[in-house]
């Protein structure tokens, strides 16, 4: 029996025979990095390896000065043997799986993935999710409970626009939660900015700057200070991370209505919890649909199941026959950064 190709360290995720690791959660010499969110790249490491189009998002993030190597889409680099390959995982931009190849095995590690329903539209702000065939898959778990089966975008962002439109009409400002990386831009990306001023927080105002540099089209935003008629900040929409919230910022808008947009609002009571007026499903992850489905088009014999409800997935996949399996990872474990991203 071959060894396997990626293994469990105290570091992450590690290729033996290519001595590298997959976005590692401690500092190491070479790191393939799946995408810019903080729980998958991290400061510190000597060399970096991501999609081209995740560089700005990367270099903002972990500064400017890191040694960063970009590539397209499906080119390979050959390291040590190992062919190593970026595909789209539809999570945010330049979000990728590592396809890992050698000696004849074909690993895919996952990082974050959304999958594109079947008839929908994809999500203009990043690559579609493109199933990868091999052997062993790593796959995410972050909603891997049938509980969670996301409603079509058209559906969802017609309530998010009814939202707006009707706090608009009453005089109030709408402040939509949200994290600043990927979900602001999907935002962005599907509300009708006709409706009125769309106001970002710095924290999206400066990510959404690296959107429109890496050619996505997004409507037209302002910051706060730039907004010149009270009016009009009581009638906008309001994008901002959950930090804002009881600061002085958020004061500048008056009265006005908040919603949380996350795919934890698929479970009761979440929305009460977080004392929101509002609670939209959205996610950059996939859903249970999502994940079966992911799982069954790479055709992988072995899944390996990391973040989220892994313990239930590994069991249902077992159940149907395949070889599952767990590996313990940090990912996802700040619980803020966790239900922001989410």
């Amino acid at each position: 029996m071959k060894p396997d190709l990626i293994v469990q360290r105290p570091e992450g995720l590690y290729c033996p025979p290519g001595d590298f690791y997959i976005d590692p959660w401690r500092r190491v010499d070479r790191a393939v990095i799946t995408h810019a969110h903080a729980d998958h790249a991290r400061v510190g490491h000597a060399h970096y390896l991501a999609t081209a189009v995740s560089e700005g998002l990367l270099r903002s993030r972990l500064g400017a000065d890191i040694t960063l190597q970009g590539v397209a889409y499906g080119e390979a680099v050959v390291h040590h043997g190992v062919r190593i390959s970026l595909h789209p995982a539809g999570h945010v931009l330049g979000s990728a799986q590592v396809r890992v190849e050698h000696e004849g095995q074909v690993w895919v590690a996952s990082g974050d993935y959304r999958p594109t329903p079947a008839g929908a539209v994809p999500d203009h702000t990043c690559a579609p999710f493109e199933p990868v065939r091999c052997d062993v898959f790593i796959t995410e778990s972050t909603f891997g409970l049938p509980i969670y089966r996301w409603r079509p975008d058209a559906e969802l962002f017609a309530q998010i626009n009814q939202w707006w439109a009707d706090n608009a009409a009453a005089g109030r400002a709408s402040v939509l939660v949200c994290y600043s990386l990927g979900k602001a831009q999907r935002i962005l990306g599907g509300v009708d900015a006709s409706i009125g001023t769309i106001v970002c927080h710095g924290a999206a105002d400066a990510l959404n700057r690296v959107y429109r540099a890496a050619g996505v089209s997004l409507p037209e935003t302002t910051t706060v200070t730039e907004v010149a008629d009270p009016a009009l900040l009581r009638r906008a929409l309001v994008l901002t991370p959950g930090s804002a919230l009881g600061t002085p910022w958020i004061r500048r808008f008056g009265d006005f209505s908040d919603a949380f947009a996350s795919g934890w609002m698929q479970v009761r009571g979440m929305r009460r919890r977080g004392g929101h007026d509002r609670g939209f499903v959205l996610s950059d992850h996939a859903d249970w649909s999502g994940l079966l489905g992911a799982i069954e088009a790479t055709r992988a014999e072995r899944v390996i199941v990391t973040h989220g409800s892994a313990v239930e997935l590994v069991r249902h996949l077992n159940e149907r026959g395949l070889r599952a399996e767990e590996f313990h990872t940090e990912y996802g474990d700040d619980q803020e950064a966790r239900a922001e991203t989410a």
